[in-house]
């Protein structure tokens, strides 16, 4: 007989849960408080499935949780919670619930359904649907201790309509685990429309939302939809959310409030399904604290917080990875040696998965497809930064020293010529300023992996101004 643990401090709740499972054919034990629930003789009876309220009057549904987990860690949990402890529920969820239900219960099958998908949950059978998924959106679990638990929470929340807000290093694979929230939830046969915040400008990112209507500025020569209205019932994943404007949050903010939205230069009100998951390699909550992003869009955002771990810190998924990265080259008869393995996991890798991507794909190309690729076909990007640009190689220790360097020269010059030309010097100075500016531009962008967003923000500069250092547009 299947014994099922309920504890809720609402007696009328637990009474009729009791009833509807009782008729089932379930033994059914309803506790009311956190103290009846602590006198349970766990040691001798077995319970296959535990719904907890999180808030007891004596206790902390999650104090419970533990408590069953320690004793009877196969027992299946199920969650019940309002929508204001959504984020509780979702820590719940970390420490081994299998899931949440909120209440009230509008809809009795769907909590029927969810207590007898947990009794018919075979572990191996789940780890399999998790690792297809994980395969096909090109998510590597690997071995680190944070990834597998990772995993597992998105793909548990996957199948809730909440927004997710994921964090993470530039490179970490945000996107990718976005990919796996859409393909683990019952979206997966919707769209899946991406977007990066901080690589459009504030007018066109308005109109990539919301879309708009034809003459509504100039060029909008027709009608166009927005990804909100595109992503229909799917996924919209907004990278880089924290460099969107205040304008834009503020119209982001009563999207998630109203579930409405219009498009630019329309009156008609249209309405979104759309669920959202965003994504940061900013610390949204410091953030907020300096005044750059709203709390009330921070709080509508972070329903469920998922941190990625930067790869400097996962280094032992490192193989692991580089296999991944080989058999999506098309090369799988490919081998590192040990020694190029080493020399891999001994970078830090700033720029992440996505900066190990660039790597192997680079070996790959330029070594023999029929040798073992060595530690010396390896070049990391630090070893070459400066190399690859021979103009700036004469400026290195300028780089490092400018002041020390620039006098000396100067000095040897003069003692040399004893006169000195003033506008040469200047012209001569201006020509340098424009050699090290674009260095330390390549050097950023080197160490942000192309991300020309975060490389304007390390040297505290405009993207106007980093597109004219690299003289791809006349600076006004």
């Amino acid at each position: 007989m299947i014994n099922l643990l309920i504890a809720d401090d609402e007696k009328e709740v637990g009474t009729f849960l009791s009833r509807l499972f009782t008729l089932k054919g379930y033994h059914v034990q309803v506790v009311n408080s956190g103290q009846q629930f602590y006198e349970l003789d766990f040691h001798n009876h077995h319970f296959h499935v535990a719904m907890i309220d999180l808030k007891l009057p004596d206790c902390d549904g999650l104090a419970l949780l533990r408590h069953l987990k320690t004793l009877q860690p196969r027992c299946k949990a199920l969650i019940m919670t309002g929508y204001s402890t959504i984020k509780t529920a979702v820590e719940a969820m970390k420490l081994g619930a299998s899931d949440y239900m909120e209440k009230p219960f509008d809809d009795i099958s769907v909590l029927e359904a969810q207590v007898e998908n947990l009794l018919n949950h075979c572990t191996a059978q789940h780890q399999q649907v998790v690792h297809k998924l994980a395969h096909d959106s090109g998510l590597i679990m690997g071995e680190h201790s944070s990834m597998p638990a990772l995993i597992e929470t998105a793909y548990k929340v996957a199948q809730k309509s909440v927004n997710v807000l994921i964090e993470g290093e530039t490179g970490t694979g945000k996107e990718v685990l976005s990919r796996f929230i859409h393909l683990a939830s019952p979206r997966s046969h919707e769209p899946f429309i991406a977007l990066n915040c901080g690589a459009i400008s504030e007018s066109l990112l308005e109109s990539e939302l919301f879309g708009h209507e034809k003459g509504a500025f100039t060029g909008a020569t027709q009608q166009r939809k927005g990804f909100f209205e595109i992503a229909g019932n799917g996924t919209l994943f907004l990278d880089e959310i924290a460099d969107a404007s205040p304008a834009i949050q503020v119209k982001l903010l009563r999207v998630l409030e109203t579930r409405e939205f219009m498009r630019v230069g329309s009156s008609q009100i249209l309405h979104t399904k759309a669920r959202l998951v965003a994504a940061s390699n900013e610390n949204l909550q410091q953030a907020v604290m300096k005044g750059k992003f709203r709390e009330d869009l921070y709080y509508r955002l972070n329903v469920v917080k998922l941190d990625i771990p930067a790869l400097r810190h996962r280094k032992a998924d490192i193989p692991l990875l580089i296999e991944h990265l080989i058999e999506r080259n098309g090369q799988a008869n490919r081998t590192f040696s040990d020694c190029a393995i080493e020399k891999l996991q001994r970078y830090d890798w700033p720029g992440n998965i996505r900066e190990l991507s660039n790597v192997i794909t680079r070996t790959l190309t330029l070594t023999d497809s029929e040798q073992k690729i060595t530690a010396e076909d390896i070049v990391l990007p630090n070893s070459h930064m400066l190399q690859a640009n021979p103009e700036t190689k004469a400026v290195q220790t300028m780089i490092n020293d400018p002041l020390a360097e620039w006098r000396k020269r100067l000095v040897e010059d003069f003692q040399q010529k004893k006169e000195m030309n003033l506008a040469d010097l200047l012209s001569e100075m201006k020509k340098l300023e424009s050699i090290v500016s674009k260095e330390l531009v390549l050097q950023a962008l080197q160490q942000t992996y192309g991300n020309r967003t975060e490389a304007a923000k390390r040297l505290h500069i405009s993207m106007r101004k980093l597109r004219y250092i690299l003289n791809e547009k006349s600076h006004s």
